[in-house]
């Protein structure tokens, strides 16, 4: 249902936006609520749960694990360990959504990678072994045990937003609820699952990395960064994915935003001449002591 739902969803909009029958007040709904739950995953999800490129104050902590539930991407810690198990056995047998094992190459290993694994791999990964601290934090097992009333608070927020902007109509709740909530379902869906699939099959690389994960441009900003993956699995406790000098990364800045004003801190850099080193012909450096928090 969260996979077919928010497609049926789209297909409307789309008729709904050819016909002219959309105004600036959906898409704005549909733009707040995207980058808000978004975050919630690049941000929250990603790269403090998972790989802690940060600390945060703890009312911060809550808020970004309930933003990204309500992205109908999986409970938290479920999230979490299915992608610490990817880093581990990235592109390798034991990956729950490579394009290049167990499920097949070429064209079938791409879909696999993008949705068919979550029919066959999505929640598998022993949370025991790949998200202890998770498991072993009370709110976070709280906020897991909650995720459909999340989810379904991320479906009701747009449809009140829409019920007051467009006038106290049921229309206007509709409204908000197709924009903010299904297509921005839809669209972040297939946004996160192309990190998976596209970012391990076709893009650039520079780096010195045992697997094939890429970065692609075109997806960098839809992705709020997290389409410098390439990037990413070479320092996956960077707090940035986009390392160069015209990659950009919302995520990253909205994490110095959040340390600017105390709320985040630890953040994690990855020093320039560390970079150099891992380019590609410049040998395999050693893994320790690539980071350092700023």
């Amino acid at each position: 249902m969260a996979v077919f739902l928010p497609f049926v969803a789209f297909v409307a909009a789309i008729t709904l936006l050819w016909s002219h029958e959309v105004d600036a007040t959906d898409l704005s709904i549909f733009a707040f609520f995207y980058l808000l739950v978004g975050f919630g995953i690049t941000i929250g999800y990603h790269r403090l749960f998972t790989h802690r490129s940060f600390a945060a104050v703890r009312p911060l902590q809550i808020v970004l694990a309930i933003l990204g539930s309500m992205a109908a991407q999986g409970p938290v810690v479920e999230w979490v360990a299915d992608h610490r198990k990817h880093h581990a056995h990235t592109d390798e047998e034991g990956d729950p959504h490579s394009p290049h094992v167990g499920h097949g190459t070429g064209l079938r290993g791409l879909v696999h990678a993008h949705v068919g694994w979550l029919f066959r791999t999505q929640g598998l990964a022993d949370r025991r072994q790949y998200a202890r601290d998770m498991r072993e934090d009370p709110a976070m097992r709280r906020i897991s045990r909650l995720f459909a009333l999340w989810v379904a608070l991320g479906l009701a927020l747009p449809a009140l937003a829409g019920f007051v902007l467009h006038g106290y109509t049921t229309d206007g709740a509709l409204r908000g609820l197709l924009w903010g909530g299904l297509v921005r379902v839809f669209l972040l869906h297939h946004i996160t699952w192309s990190i998976n699939s596209v970012c391990h099959f076709a893009g650039r690389r520079r780096f010195e990395v045992d697997d094939h994960s890429t970065n692609v441009a075109w997806l960098a900003l839809p992705s709020l960064g997290e389409a410098w993956h390439h990037n990413h699995h070479a320092f996956p406790r960077s707090h940035r994915h986009g390392l160069g000098r015209f990659e950009p990364d919302p995520s990253a800045l909205v994490i110095r935003g959040l340390q600017a004003v105390g709320l985040a801190h630890e953040v994690v850099v990855i020093p320039p001449e560390r970079q150099r080193a891992k380019l590609v012909g410049q040998g395999r450096p050693e893994p320790l002591g690539e980071a350092r928090a700023a």
